[in-house]
């Protein structure tokens, strides 16, 4: 009587387990870049966590392209969400300039906070007037302006200042080469900076201009943030339209030959 065969498992091929194998390292590499791993860095705010999903901050730095050992200022950083961002993303080698006037230190009491105890020894705050930057020509390699640009045409918030004066300056401390993201909220098109004061709100093609006859060009957009539903005709940052604006982001580039990659 012949003798049943004996049933063994089959083992995966060789090239089958590769196979695997490299989905998985490429799954893992897809997901474990600077930018994802600053957002998901341990000790962040809970504020700044429950923010992540509205501002989508991996994916505007990713755009800039901020990487390890740049120097890049956060003007008018408030309590200083992106200034944190920055900071493990530039890393021990690289610096964060923490930017506020008086008035925006004055309304963002919890920046002392975040840096006590020289939790992020590479993030400076600095208090100045943005229209006069104590600081070098040519001396950043990267700016934000985070939903603050539209504050430079609000008046009654500091009536001597000229935001004419304030671009100028950023664009004179930033490097040629170097990149400026600019977000900020949608208001209607043709409307200029007509709803900057009552709605906080400034449109997108005025503010390509305001910085292109600067020497910036745009090199990048995203439409993240972009909110459709958005009507652009109520108040940026309170009641029903608070996190539900439509949003623009831009990212420009001051002409001129480039800085040398930092080391």
């Amino acid at each position: 009587m012949p003798v049943p065969a004996r049933r063994c498992r089959a083992r995966p091929p060789a090239l089958a387990l590769a196979l695997l194998a490299l989905i998985a390292l490429t799954s893992l590499t897809a997901r474990a870049d600077i930018y994802d791993d600053a957002v998901a860095h341990a000790g962040r705010p809970a504020a700044d966590l429950a923010r992540d999903p509205i501002d989508h901050p991996a994916e505007i730095l990713r755009l800039a392209g901020i990487r390890p050992g740049m120097r890049v200022a956060d003007f008018l950083a408030a309590n200083g969400y992106y200034s944190e961002l920055l900071s493990y993303i530039v890393g021990r080698k690289g610096q964060v300039l923490m930017i506020n006037n008086a008035a925006y230190d004055h309304w963002s009491p919890g920046w002392p906070k975040r840096l006590a105890g020289n939790r992020l020894p590479n993030v400076r705050h600095l208090s100045m007037e943005i229209e006069h930057l104590d600081l070098p020509d040519n001396s950043l390699d990267a700016a934000l302006l985070i939903k603050v640009y539209h504050d430079l045409y609000v008046h009654e918030l500091w009536p001597n200042i000229d935001p004419q004066k304030a671009l100028s300056e950023i664009a004179r401390v930033l490097k040629p080469g170097g990149v400026l993201v600019l977000e900020d909220h949608s208001a209607r098109i043709g409307s200029g900076t007509a709803d900057t004061t009552a709605l906080h709100r400034i449109e997108e093609a005025y503010a390509r201009r305001d910085f292109e006859k600067r020497g910036f060009v745009v090199v990048a957009s995203s439409q993240v943030l972009r909110r459709p539903d958005d009507a652009r005709d109520q108040i940026s940052y309170r009641g029903p339209m608070l996190g539900r604006t439509d949003r623009f982001v831009l990212v420009f580039r001051k002409q001129g030959v480039g800085p040398a990659a930092p080391h």
